[in-house]
């Protein structure tokens, strides 16, 4: 069968607008193929707001969800694969639904396993950075 996410995204997007309350999408910021700006993402993951009044070009088709939003004051084209979205609710009072129990989904409840390096490779270490303090 066909993964069902697509079809409750959409059900549960118009269910959250006509009970006028305002959809936040959950997404998993490190899969492949999600595009949104990296200044926003805490711990792996961001939260959206698709609402009617924060974003054009809402696309919620099989593959993902696709949208043109403003960040600071900049217009931003984003894209998010389908199973990438972790969950969407109502920012008003928290119902929705959590995503992760079709195959190939990720769990939200399980950290990422860490990648261990080969033999030959050597662990690849964060550079250090500087931050500006006042």
């Amino acid at each position: 069968m066909t993964p069902s996410r697509p079809y409750l995204m959409r059900a549960l997007n118009e269910w959250i607008l006509e009970n006028d309350c305002t959809p936040y999408v959950l997404v998993d910021a490190g899969m492949p193929g999600v595009q949104v700006p990296e200044d926003y993402i805490d711990n792996g993951q961001i939260v959206l707001n698709i609402s009617m009044s924060a974003v054009k070009s809402l696309l919620i088709d099989d593959d993902g969800l696709s949208f043109n939003a403003r960040f600071g004051g900049v217009p931003i084209d984003l894209y998010v694969p389908m199973v990438a979205i972790l969950a969407i609710y109502a920012k008003e009072n928290g119902q929705g639904m959590v995503f992760g129990s079709e195959a190939g989904a990720p769990d939200p409840n399980k950290p990422p396993e860490p990648t261990k390096p080969k033999r030959d490779e050597k662990p690849v270490k964060p550079r250090p950075s500087l931050k500006v303090v006042k």
